[in-house]
């Protein structure tokens, strides 16, 4: 225990110094009242609390959200990661919040090339002479995690290399950790955050940022992609040299082409843009679909047009996986929108988007077959054509929202991904539409989940799934009668917000019994002043004029506390 706390103590005093910055920057942005109700403004100097309240005045011309965003923004590349993470997760922080977070870019200055190459040679163990004939010093690109130089191998071949930012790791860690300590605070001291699970979403940030830290894993991907996509004439994914590889560098195949939204360009190459739409479409289709797998960066920075119309695929660090049951719920969707089959639709929206424990069940099923009737039922009078796949996508997702329902992460990502394909084939064909693109992928979807190989596999995991309850509830009903009758049962009962209100009634009764004192020594000095009692010093009453201070000392100590909180 004490070597635990040893070290706790240890990485805290390591983080001070950023644990400063985030507070200040958030000051800075008017957010003091959160800062006080962490008790984190402890960390910072007095001289900086006392402006909290003049910069929340000042911050008030922007929302909240709209100070939030530029605050990530002044942290830096981890807080950066944050909000793109957040981005996706509207269902949990509000659709007003992840807009504004969307706008966050990964726009930084690059890092010298003399640093570039001495974190090449050191990874790789060789001089960059050895591994290149020539490597061009300014990079073409350049993110939060990394950025990428143009080179040719000794042996000829055209490659680009992807090369972490120094100390990107630490930094990141530090800042998780971080960001952990707030989450904890923020379910201690702020228990209406338990809402938008804060733990939880720092968690999955930290999954998804470490995996873009590490090179060897994004390798993998890449070479995964190749593998499901041997077969295919239209996609082309890039070689990597697994020769130059490390956590840190990443040395691919150069693809040359244009971006996929360089209209004027695909029409120079003499490419018909409807068609390369369909290839692009139907790609992603068969990741999500037929691979449970898929590139979940799809901007048009990461999608090349290639010389012999075949698209590129560049950066790999962020993929979605979509496991079998969810797949399955997808077929099943599509399934009961085809049949009308509204009840069973609410089953599967409550089986996809976690419900929790204290919702009411019959009621959801009641409000949420409703709000499914209203927004499904237009579909039946209008032409697949006519049908807008986004506009009924973020309904669809707000609805899960509006009934307090966690949409699991993954597909978000999915979501996320089919927005933005949507976008880029409209752009390249104004007459595209993702219902008709997706027609024959959902009928294999239906299809496969209705084939007998299926049925045979559903009932296998199902009776597996009753041999594993059979086995396990004696036991466990044994484990329960056990505690029972040792008196081990028990009842825990959660105060929500309670502990807050406790912290401010005792607040307020302490300024109450502070301005008491202070005005019962002004009044009491007032008399020793008047009765000429204690003496005198230069002509001033000696008790009284001490009175007088310590009452001054007093009000300016509230006076400083309450400004310090923010609430006048």
């Amino acid at each position: 225990m004490a070597i635990t706390g040893l070290l706790r103590f240890w990485h805290t005093y390591k983080n001070l110094s950023r644990i400063r910055d985030v507070v200040n920057v958030f000051l800075r942005h008017g957010f003091g009242q959160v800062i006080e109700r962490l008790n984190l403004h402890r960390v910072i100097p007095l001289r900086k609390r006392l402006k909290v309240f003049a910069r929340n005045r000042r911050e008030e011309k922007h929302t909240v959200a709209e100070r939030l965003r530029m605050a990530f923004s002044e942290l830096g590349p981890s807080f950066i990661k944050l909000a793109q993470v957040l981005s996706t997760r509207p269902d949990l922080i509000t659709i007003e919040y992840a807009d504004e977070f969307k706008k966050l870019q990964d726009d930084v200055p690059s890092f010298s090339p003399d640093k570039a190459r001495e974190i090449i040679e050191l990874e790789l163990g060789l001089k960059i002479s050895e591994v290149f004939s020539q490597f061009d010093s300014n990079p073409i690109a350049a993110a939060s995690i990394a950025q990428v130089h143009n080179a040719v191998l000794q042996t000829g071949e055209e490659v680009i290399v992807k090369v972490q930012r120094p100390d990107i790791r630490e930094m990141i860690e530090t800042d998780i950790a971080i960001l952990s300590s707030i989450a904890r605070l923020m379910l201690k001291y702020i228990p209406e955050s338990k809402f938008f699970n804060p733990i939880g979403l720092v968690d999955e940030f930290a999954k998804t940022v470490r995996k873009e830290l590490d090179f060897v894993a994004e390798a993998k991907n890449a070479q995964r992609f190749k593998n499901n996509f041997k077969d295919n004439t239209d996609i082309h994914i890039p070689f990597i040299y697994k020769d130059y590889l490390t956590a840190r560098v990443l040395v691919m195949e150069r693809v040359r082409g244009i971006r996929i939204d360089d209209l004027e360009g695909i029409k120079a190459l003499g490419i018909d843009s409807k068609q390369l739409a369909r290839k692009g479409v139907n790609a992603y289709f068969k990741m999500i679909f037929e691979d449970g797998y898929f590139h979940a960066d799809p901007h048009p920075g990461n999608l090349f047009v290639m010389d012999d119309g075949k698209i590129g695929l560049m950066d790999f660090g962020i993929v979605g996986w979509l496991a079998p049951d969810v797949v399955d719920n997808i077929a099943g969707a599509f399934l009961a929108i085809l049949n009308r089959n509204f009840d069973k639709l609410v089953d599967l929206y409550i089986d996809m988007g976690i419900a929790s424990e204290e919702m009411d069940r019959e009621k959801l099923r009641k409000d949420l077959r409703y709000d499914l009737v209203v927004l499904m039922s237009p579909l039946y009078d209008a032409a697949i054509s006519e049908i807008n796949f986004p506009e009924y996508l973020e309904a669809s997702t707000h609805m899960m929202m509006k009934h307090g329902l966690t949409v699991p992460s993954e597909l978000l990502l999915m979501n996320r991904t089919f927005l933005i394909v949507d976008n880029l084939g409209r752009e390249l064909d104004p007459d595209f539409n993702l219902i008709v693109a997706a027609e024959p992928y959902a009928a294999k979807l239906v299809k496969r989940r209705l084939s007998p190989q299926r049925f045979i596999e559903r009932t296998e995991e199902s009776l597996a799934e009753i041999g594993e309850l059979l086995v396990d509830t004696p036991r466990q009903i044994n484990k329960l009668l056990r505690k029972t009758m040792r008196d081990e049962i028990r009842i825990k009962i959660e105060h929500i917000g309670l502990d807050n209100l406790i912290k401010d009634i005792d607040r307020s009764s302490n300024r109450m019994a502070f301005s008491v004192v202070v005005a019962a020594l002004i009044i009491g000095s007032s008399m020793l002043v008047q009765s000429d009692l204690g003496g005198t010093v230069l002509g001033f009453p000696l008790v009284g004029g001490i009175g007088f201070l310590t009452a001054f000392l007093l009000g300016i100590w509230l006076l400083i506390s309450i400004i310090r909180s923010g609430r006048m």
